[in-house]
């Protein structure tokens, strides 16, 4: 196996993901929930959970406050993922998937996170940018926090620029519509990611077919917001444009468990195939066997490397 670039994943606004199940979600009673389950949560943070599940390394930087912060630390130093631990605002959040038995609905309780100044979120670019190592894959996922500068992305790739090092950014709201509506064509970064609902609000219309959302995603590269775009397409799995080619990878048909950290868990099998030197279409076909994997397990776990393993097979990537 080729040898690995190193990965470092962001999360400004990370989370204790609690996920637990109840017998009916009605208004009034009280419900009664089973004994949740605990996992660090938050983009960046699950990105490098899937990588490492997945055989790689990877290292988290994570904002952490108070006194969830401390709990969230405890439960990475549980799951063996090694952590840049940054001081944030406030206190760590908290978020809440219930699964309901009686229909198999799931229902995510997600709150803002702490609000931060601006000062602080150059600190956090300066922390960033002095624990990078040598041609370091840098994964800016998951929401920003109330207060980050929405061009903070931009930012983040403007320091990678000189330092043979490339940015991932997979995040949504004012943050995603900046990137869009400025790109920054000289220091765009190397991968630009949305889900399908997400690249729907950012086109303005439906995007219908594959072919639809390709079109979008080469647009997108043509205007200089990213390298590469990468668009999913729920369960028809996700489309790929470059500079030179439009990628669609369909994953088999599979059991639907949960849909929680099917995206994160693509993104990490897709920075990992890059990291240790896959090409696009490779990369693609290992992100969606990872996130067909991810669906099939409950609550808040990611992909199953063997499930990952025996379904890439069956990922085929098709040019359009």
């Amino acid at each position: 196996m080729a040898e690995q670039r190193p990965i470092l994943t962001v999360t400004l606004n990370p989370a204790v993901d609690l996920a637990a199940h109840t017998a009916r979600v009605e208004p009034g009673p009280k419900l009664r929930l089973s004994a949740p389950s605990l996992d660090p949560g938050g983009g960046g943070i699950n990105v490098a959970r899937a990588a490492r599940l997945l055989g790689g390394e990877a290292r988290a930087f994570v904002a952490l406050a108070g006194a969830m912060g401390a709990q969230l630390a405890w439960l990475l130093e549980q799951h063996g993922l090694p952590m840049v631990a940054f001081e944030g605002p406030g206190e760590t959040r908290h978020s809440l998937t219930v699964m309901e038995d009686t229909s198999r609905l799931e229902y995510r309780f997600v709150l803002p996170g702490a609000d931060w100044s601006g000062a602080q979120a150059v600190d956090a670019l300066d922390a960033i940018d002095a624990t990078l190592r040598p041609r370091e894959i840098v994964v800016l996922s998951g929401s920003q926090p109330p207060g980050v500068p929405d061009d903070f992305p931009g930012r983040l790739a403007a320091r990678l620029a000189d330092r043979e090092a490339f940015l991932v950014v997979d995040t949504s709201g004012a943050a995603l519509d900046r990137l869009v509506d400025v790109p920054e064509r000289e220091n765009a970064p190397a991968v630009l990611r949305m889900d399908g609902e997400e690249a729907e609000a950012v086109a303005g219309c439906p995007l219908a077919a594959p072919a639809d959302t390709a079109d979008f995603a080469a647009a997108l590269v043509r205007r200089g917001v990213a390298q590469r775009v990468v668009l999913a397409r729920g369960a028809e799995g996700s489309v790929l444009a470059d500079g030179r080619q439009r990628l669609h990878c369909r994953p088999p048909e599979v059991p639907v468990t949960s849909k929680v950290g099917a995206g994160d868990s693509f993104t990490g099998a897709f920075v990992l195939a890059l990291a240790r030197g896959a090409d696009s279409a490779e990369a693609l076909r290992l992100g969606t066997a990872a996130a067909a994997a991810a669906v099939m397990t409950a609550g808040t776990e990611l992909c199953d490397p063997d499930v990952v393993a025996r379904l890439a097979p069956d990922c085929a990537v098709e040019a359009l």
